[in-house]
């Protein structure tokens, strides 16, 4: 027997009754917990001053600059206190006075910060995208809701993006420098056309689809590349999503607009330069730690690339000895993407909105912290909690194309009836690990259900109802993604879709299920998966390769069909093996395919 439904992720002031999918999140007001010590005479007195204090506004602490369009609409709500270039010292004496604290980039909101606040501070909002100069571990431990401005900056990067792809094209950074300095030299800065070339859009998400559009307008011929984009949002601006390969080795210009993950950290090297086309030209205004830089000096004296215009570093400020930043051949301007009057008007009104929103208890959709979960819940569900996102970020990992992460399905087998199980929490760390290891989005309860809606995903719940005792919250989890290509194959189910499925076991999470092959391993560290013939000493082989690299094996386990037929052997591993030693791995001949995948 068995439910589906989507759920929407929402609160209430009380904890939820059993039945209850209605919550609305709600802060306490910091006036109202207000009492007096002294007892005193003068009634009329003290109720004068409870009645100002009740009437009282809240304090929003501003530390850096921010638009004038956001700081008067804070203004309607609260007291606006702007102290810019606070040092650490200042900022946590200040901060015992104020309700909310905005930020930019240049304030580190420490766990001191919050300590130091003694519970008032209610709200943090960072002006931007990024958050990692605030201490997320600690606003979530001391009740304090962190928001950011996520969307406000997106045509400004995009059209940075084709201003520094147009000026590149036509050298104009180094013609001006060369008139300026007195020279004539029209022979020495012929350009390229736009008009005919192919674009590349690596990283498919707001500001690569804008790009996308405008490069369209002139008259390139556009293709991306994103695994976990959905094919009919970019056939529907006249893109074709291609794989990586195809998308470098096919392009004149590249366009980088993809997170910094660990995946994605030094895409850009030496072996990637090595397969696109000589001459090609490359604008980065994601993030400089995409591009192996070193690499990139190599690959434009050698001449695979012929310019690249960089507005973002790996470190910024670069070194004013940068080769990279030096060379002839390179645009390099200070992380202007988001720096236009508008973006930054965008910003103040985005963050102040959010900021105001918070502090009148209202749900904040780019909360990039979770609000408390009553303890009583969060012990029970809390090994399936790290299961459901472990499965989640473990299903998306085995994802290789197609049309992109669309449709998700979340399976959850118990002998709890429907009111007695509430599995939101678990539903948004799923999300969560769907969705975090391939972007810079931050996901929890408040943001998952519309994270998921913004890049096209719907994710629906089934109940499986089973007979047994009711103690248990659930026997397992099991997370289906479908209309995609696999790395793995073996990950595949006989009805077409990515299949994963994982119990608790001792308070642990297990995986216990991959496509149709029944393994049971403990997901902790990093996983090999092998299919392979079923024959005697595969184990040792594999374990004599990962062995000559130092490579601590934690458990081996092998799931079969049946004797001598095909198996799906599952390694833990401690260390992320080298990349000459999967290659022997592959290499093995009873081995038909691997993956290796972090957890």
């Amino acid at each position: 027997m068995a439910a589906t439904s989507s759920w929407n992720l929402m609160f209430t002031p009380n904890p939820p009754s059993p039945s209850s999918l209605s919550w609305k999140l709600s802060f306490p007001s910091p006036f109202t917990s207000a009492h007096f010590q002294r007892r005193q005479n003068r009634t009329a007195e003290r109720f004068l001053v409870f009645a100002a204090m009740m009437d009282a506004k809240p304090t929003v602490l501003v530390t850096e600059k921010l638009g004038d369009a956001g700081l008067e609409l804070l203004k309607t709500f609260s007291n606006v206190d702007c102290s810019y270039n606070l040092s650490p010292e200042e900022l946590c004496t200040k901060i015992s006075l104020c309700d909310a604290l905005i930020v930019r980039s240049g304030t580190k909101v420490t766990r001191e910060v919050f300590e130091r606040s003694s519970g008032r501070l209610k709200v943090v909002g960072r002006a931007g995208v990024g958050i990692d100069n605030v201490d997320l571990s600690a606003a979530t431990e001391h009740g304090c809701l962190v928001v950011n401005a996520p969307t406000a900056n997106t045509i400004a990067a995009a059209e940075h993006g084709i201003a520094l792809l147009t000026s590149m094209a036509r050298s104009i950074a180094q013609a001006d420098a060369s008139v300026k300095s007195g020279k004539w030299q029209r022979s020495k800065y012929v350009g390229v056309s736009l008009l005919g070339k192919t674009l590349a859009v690596i990283g498919f998400g707001k500001v690569g689809s804008e790009v996308a559009r405008r490069a369209k307008g002139l008259g390139m011929n556009v293709i991306a590349h994103d695994p976990y984009a959905p094919a009919d949002r970019a056939h529907a601006i006249g893109v074709e999503l291609v794989r990586f390969e195809e998308a470098i080795s096919s392009a004149d210009f590249i366009s980088l607009h993809m997170p910094l993950t660990p995946a994605t950290s030094k895409m850009f090297n030496d072996e990637t330069f090595s397969k696109m086309k000589k001459g090609v030209r490359i604008v980065n205004v994601a993030r400089g730690g995409v591009i192996d830089e070193k690499a990139l000096v190599r690959a434009l004296d050698s001449g695979i690339v012929a310019q690249a215009a960089l507005d973002v570093f790996t470190e910024e400020p670069p070194p004013t000895d940068s080769k990279l930043v030096q060379h002839e051949n390179v645009i390099a301007t200070p992380h202007l993407g988001a720096s236009t009057t508008e973006a930054q008007d965008g910003v103040a009104i985005e963050i102040a909105e959010a900021v105001v929103g918070a502090l009148k208890g209202e749900l904040a959709a780019t909360a990039v912290n979770a609000p408390m979960v009553p303890a009583e819940v969060l012990l029970e569900l809390a090994p399936f909690v790290v299961l459901a996102e472990k499965l989640g970020r473990l299903a998306v990992q085995l994802v290789a194309g197609g049309s992109g992460v669309q449709s998700v399905k979340v399976s959850y087998a118990s002998a709890r009836g429907p009111g007695d199980l509430d599995t939101r929490l678990l539903r948004a760390m799923i999300t969560k690990g769907i969705i975090e290891p391939i972007s810079n989005v931050f996901v929890n309860l408040v943001n998952a259900d519309f994270t998921a809606k913004q890049r096209g995903i719907r994710i629906t719940e089934e109940r499986i109802v089973l007979d047994g005792s009711p103690d248990n919250p659930l026997e397992f989890i099991q997370v289906q993604i479908a209309n995609v290509e696999s790395k793995f194959a073996s990950a595949i189910s006989e009805s077409g879709e990515i299949k994963v499925q994982g119990r608790v076991k001792d308070r642990k999470p297990h995986l216990t299920m991959i496509g149709s092959f029944g393994v049971d391993v403990s997901m902790e560290g990093s996983l090999i998966l092998c299919r392979q013939v079923d024959q005697p000493g595969m184990i040792g082989k594999v374990g004599s390769i990962l062995g000559e690299e130092n490579v601590n094996v934690s458990f081996m386990t092998v799931g079969r069909i049946a004797p001598r037929k095909q198996a799906v052997m599952t390694i833990g591993v401690d260390e992320e093996p080298s990349k000459e030693a999967l290659k022997r791995i592959g290499e093995i001949t009873a081995i038909e395919e691997f993956v290796f995948l972090k957890l």
